[in-house]
């Protein structure tokens, strides 16, 4: 991407600029969730799948929204809408956790894949069907008549 095309992205409020930058957020959130994840099940083992992905779900959860907030949707902070952002990511939480509580031990002990290869496909599962839930909610919802950040 040119200099100006990163320019006109991250000022973009369209729908397609929009999802581009929720994707690219959404990238970064999933490595830092993902990877406190597998760290505190596999590598560690200090804590189980569902503590382990609550861990990771937590910090990358931050990360999204500080950078959703600011960068994708460019909204002013907001007690409001952090409460709403909050709520729908107990909600999606909650979604996220069910999903991956069937289906890591599905592809570990079920189907008998390595664990990583189980995480990585349960990750995917559990917090791609997160996410989008969490974009169309944020975005139509929560953001929609957000006071837009202004240029410095």
């Amino acid at each position: 991407m040119t200099s100006e095309g990163a320019q006109r992205l991250a000022k973009s409020n369209s729908l397609r600029g929009q999802s581009t930058k929720f994707a690219i957020t959404g990238g970064i959130s999933a490595v830092i969730d993902a990877s406190l994840t597998w760290t505190f099940q596999i590598a560690l083992e200090l804590l189980g799948n569902i503590a382990a992905r609550s861990v990771g779900f937590v910090f990358g959860t931050l990360t999204a929204y500080l950078l959703n907030r600011r960068w994708t949707f460019r909204a002013q902070p907001s007690k409001r809408r952090f409460a709403m952002v909050a709520l729908t990511y107990g909600i999606t939480y909650a979604i996220n956790i069910v999903i991956y509580r069937w289906a890591f031990p599905f592809f570990d002990h079920t189907l008998d894949w390595n664990s990583t290869a189980s995480l990585i496909v349960a990750f995917i599962l559990a917090q791609g069907t997160a996410t989008v839930i969490n974009f169309f909610v944020q975005r139509w919802l929560i953001f929609r008549n957000a006071p837009k950040v202004r240029e410095v």
